[in-house]
């Protein structure tokens, strides 16, 4: 068994997993013992280093032995390009290198987040997925990962023989496509709040998305706001720039939205989820993924309901004379949130 160590760093956390890897009967060939794992709030540390030394001596005091991992991945949402990446929502500039050289581990390896993810599905189990949409499978046909969180990421996988190649992308930062009247003027709402020349589609199709679109249809009074989403709404603008923030108010509104008690979250989820659901549609059209389009990230894990409603695959599907295309797509959600460590988990082994 190989002692080795995974992450996931993101704007928002970092997880991190000490592992024990090793030959094994499942599906990778591989089998994982999780020694230790934590989560940090990334921004409370001005590096990858310090974090991680961290994350080692509280797991000597866990597991009683001084750790010794002598292989690394690390998932980073992010560009990544030859082993560095300047994260997008950190001010954090890593070099696989440098981590190498100052953590004492012999090999590390840097991926983007969704490429971990691509990785991930790899070694997803049946209860890790749900099934949205059947579409028509086939093995040899590109896999596209889609996934609303911090921001959106977006990736895609290609099998090479016997093997997957995985890529990350930013499409994610590409331009928001309005499709109706109250898209263009969330599009107009956002650019002069902002005071940008563009918005991308991550500023609709994220956590700070569903902010930004119950701010846009608060605004716009297409309905009453209430006092507890109205406080919470006030209470996360006036901790802008803090680290550590009280209230999350994507999760809020999602939470209200699913227990039926706000008309303007219903609204303000609903909004989102169709937007959500056009831009998976846009990435199925670029690569035509009847390997499976795979919907990651956490927004979608904690609004199953409305995920399942329909909302998302009609507009997904919504594409014209391709519809026909768009149905062939077999559409999964996957349930298990850590799918980008069991990819850098995967990536460590290998290395």
């Amino acid at each position: 068994m190989t002692q080795i160590l995974a992450g996931d760093t993101g704007g928002t956390k970092t997880l991190l997993k000490l592992v024990e890897a090793g030959p094994g009967a499942s599906q990778t060939g591989l089998t994982f013992n999780v020694l230790y794992s934590e989560r940090f709030t990334s921004r409370e540390f001005d590096d990858l280093v310090p974090l991680v030394r961290r994350f080692l001596a509280n797991a000597e005091g866990a597991i009683g032995s001084k750790p010794n991992p002598q292989k690394a991945c690390f998932s980073i949402a992010g560009p990544v390009v030859n082993n560095t990446c300047d994260v997008t929502n950190l001010s954090w500039i890593l070099s696989a290198d440098r981590l190498q050289h100052d953590l004492s581990i012999d090999r590390i390896s840097l991926i983007n987040d969704f490429a971990a993810v691509g990785h991930g599905i790899e070694a997803l189990e049946p209860g890790d997925i749900l099934t949205l949409q059947e579409g028509i499978h086939d093995a040899n046909a590109p896999i596209a990962v889609i996934g609303a969180g911090t921001g959106l990421g977006q990736g895609f996988v290609i099998r090479q023989g016997s093997h997957y190649q995985v890529f990350g992308t930013e499409g994610g930062h590409a331009d928001f496509a309005p499709r109706s009247e109250m898209e263009f003027a969330l599009l107009k709402y956002l650019r002069d709040k902002h005071e940008l020349s563009r918005i991308s589609v991550e500023r609709v199709v994220s956590g700070m998305g569903i902010t930004a679109i119950y701010q846009f249809l608060r605004d716009r009074q297409c309905s009453v706001e209430s006092p507890e989403i109205a406080q919470a709404i006030r209470t996360w603008e006036q901790e802008a720039g803090k680290s550590e923030k009280s209230v999350d108010p994507g999760a809020v509104i999602g939470k209200a939205a699913a227990e039926k008690r706000d008309l303007l979250c219903e609204e303000t989820m609903e909004f989102f989820v169709a937007a959500y659901g056009a831009e998976a549609g846009n990435l199925a059209l670029k690569l035509l993924p009847y390997g499976g389009l795979y919907i990651a990230g956490g927004v979608a894990a904690k609004n199953l309901e409305i995920m399942k409603s329909g909302i998302f695959l009609r507009a997904m599907c919504d594409k014209g004379r391709m519809r026909p295309l768009m149905e062939r797509v077999p559409v999964h959600l996957i349930l298990n949130e850590q799918v980008g460590l069991l990819g850098a988990a995967l990536i460590a082994a290998r290395l």
